[in-house]
């Protein structure tokens, strides 16, 4: 069960690296808010007809938990990524980086505070070490360099979707029992709703670009690789293996964002990239070792 998460997670978090690649790419080629706009909507457009028998079917449950579900979809989705676009225009990318660093440690707290779900000494020490690849990959391998970062209103926003996301990874718990396809439309659909106002303010700023062809190509892969499968993903994830173990991964991303900013941008390759990587991972190995043993502890009490 566990080689079926990891392999979830490792693929959405190689997901959500490449939306941060997007991002830059999508610079010049379509605003910050007809992203996310676009994102829900081309969501929504692919889940509709695939998943309109199922939605019928689980019509009962989504009626009963709609406000649960819409709150996911807002706060896990929409809310996240319009702060998170907006946070870059105050703030660097390596602060953001930083920042998103702080979810693992956020989930467990939350966990702890309202569920009482405890961890253990190895998996706190696996997310330091996470947390201290995320670091060298955010300095560019001198982490003396973060002694020189300002703090500003970007970085307050951006702590505040951090708390956002950490909150819908715990609150995944909770979802009722419904089919991944009407879970994802649903989710979608409270996303799309919830986005228009976001581009109605930036289409009164005057500063809405419509995508030109390579707009809508990042549209594309936004819409239905980040939006869509990587979604699947990690929820599917959070259900195997519980959100303290699966939010670990997310420090991943900046790693596989990095990678491929290489790969697809042509960066430089460093030393200090290779050495985060295996520090994240030697980081995810603890944590989930430690994770595993408390695991079956916990079902042989049972």
């Amino acid at each position: 069960m566990h080689r079926n998460a990891y392999a979830l997670l490792l693929l959405t978090t190689l997901l959500w690296g490449g939306n941060s690649v997007a991002g830059k790419l999508a610079v010049g080629h379509v605003s910050p808010m007809v992203v996310v706009f676009l994102r829900w909507a081309l969501a929504v457009l692919v889940m509709l007809p695939l998943g309109w028998r199922q939605l019928r079917e689980d019509w009962p449950v989504l009626r009963r938990h709609w406000l649960l579900l819409a709150i996911l979809g807002t706060g896990g989705f929409t809310l996240f990524n319009v702060i998170f676009y907006t946070a870059l225009h105050y703030t660097t990318a390596i602060n953001v980086s930083i920042e998103q660093a702080g979810m693992p440690i956020l989930i467990i707290a939350i966990n702890f505070l309202f569920f009482r779900m405890r961890a253990s000494w190895m998996q706190l020490v696996g997310v330091c070490v996470t947390i201290f690849g995320v670091l060298l990959t955010a300095s560019h391998g001198d982490p003396r360099q973060l002694l020189k970062l300002q703090v500003n209103f970007g970085d307050a926003i951006m702590l505040i979707a951090v708390l956002l996301y950490s909150g819908y990874s715990v609150v995944l718990r909770m979802k009722p029992r419904l089919h991944w396809q009407s879970l994802i439309t649903a989710l979608s659909l409270a996303a799309l709703v919830t986005s228009l106002p976001f581009l109605a303010w930036e289409i009164a700023a005057g500063e809405a670009m419509m995508p030109d062809a390579t707009g809508w190509m990042l549209a594309l892969y936004i819409g239905l690789g980040v939006s869509v499968v990587s979604q699947v993903l990690y929820i599917r994830g959070n259900e195997l293996i519980g959100a303290n173990r699966a939010g670990l991964f997310i420090n991943l991303v900046p790693i596989f964002g990095t990678l491929l900013s290489v790969l697809i941008i042509g960066e430089q390759f460093q030393f200090y990239q290779g050495l985060a990587l295996v520090l994240v991972m030697g980081g995810i190995w603890l944590a989930e070792t430690s994770g595993r043993r408390m695991a079956r502890a916990e079902a042989d009490l049972k």
